[in-house]
C-alpha cells in the first residue's frame, strides 16, 4: 500500500480549507453611513435615550457638530428663528399634519441668512408635485400640503443644525424640543441621512394610519 507523503497531506488540507471558503463565503460586515433620526421599527424610548447619549461628547464643547432637532409639536419658521442667536440652521424638515393622513416629508436646505429661513415654507410648497388636474387621493394630499405650506403653517417637524455641544444641550432643554441627536465631530456635510422623530410617533417608529381625508 502506498504511503501518503506528509507534504501531500498538507496540500490536501489547504485545498479543503480553500474549498470551504468558496462554498461558504464570509459575509462582509454591513457598513452603516452616518444617519440622524430613529430607525424604522425602533422603540421611541430607545431612540430618545440614544439621542441623549449622543450629546455626551468630549470635553471640547466648542467644536461644532451636525445634529437633528425633532420638535414635540410642529412649529413655524418664526419659532425656529427664536431658538438661539447665531444658531446655524442648515435644513428645515416640513411635514403638514393632517389627521390620519400620511403627508410627504419635504426637506429644504437654507443658507445662513434670515430671509432664507423665512422663505423656506414657500420653497417647500413649490417642491410638491401637484397635478394640474385629477381627483386621486395623492393629488389631493399634495395640493392641501402645498397650500398650507405656502400659507406659513406650523409644519416644521425638525431641523438640522451646525453648532457646539454646549448649544445642543441648551436646545435639548427647550420645552418645544423633543429630541436632539448629534453626529460625531468628523461627520461630513451632505453625507448623512436625516429622518426626524415625528410628534405622533409615541411608542414605536412606524407609519401612522392613512385612511383619513385630506
Amino acid at each position: 500500500m502506498r504511503r501518503v507523503l506528509p507534504w501531500a497531506c498538507v496540500a490536501l488540507l489547504v485545498l479543503a480549507v480553500l474549498l470551504a471558503g468558496v462554498l461558504n463565503p464570509v459575509r462582509p460586515a454591513s457598513v452603516r453611513s452616518d444617519a440622524l433620526g430613529p430607525d424604522s421599527g425602533e422603540l421611541v424610548a430607545d431612540y430618545l435615550s440614544r439621542a441623549a447619549e449622543s450629546l455626551d461628547d468630549p470635553a471640547d464643547t466648542s467644536t461644532p457638530r451636525w445634529a437633528l432637532v425633532s420638535f414635540t409639536e410642529p412649529v413655524d419658521v418664526a419659532t425656529v428663528a427664536e431658538l438661539g442667536d447665531g444658531l446655524r440652521v442648515a435644513q428645515v424638515l416640513f411635514r403638514v399634519p393632517i389627521d390620519r393622513v400620511q403627508t410627504p416629508l419635504v426637506t429644504v436646505a437654507v443658507p445662513q441668512h434670515p430671509e432664507a429661513l423665512r422663505r423656506a415654507p414657500t420653497v417647500a410648497a413649490s417642491r410638491l408635485q401637484v397635478p394640474a388636474s385629477g381627483n386621486d387621493r395623492a393629488a389631493r394630499v399634495a395640493a392641501v400640503s402645498a397650500e398650507r405650506l405656502a400659507s406659513g403653517c406650523a409644519c416644521v417637524v425638525g431641523i438640522v443644525v451646525w453648532t457646539t455641544s454646549e448649544d445642543l444641550r441648551a436646545l435639548a432643554d427647550d420645552a418645544r424640543v423633543r429630541a436632539v441627536e448629534a453626529l460625531p465631530a468628523d461627520a461630513v456635510a451632505g453625507r448623512f441621512a436625516v429622518s426626524p422623530l415625528l410628534p405622533e410617533q409615541v411608542e414605536v417608529v412606524t407609519p401612522g394610519p392613512d385612511d383619513g381625508e385630506p
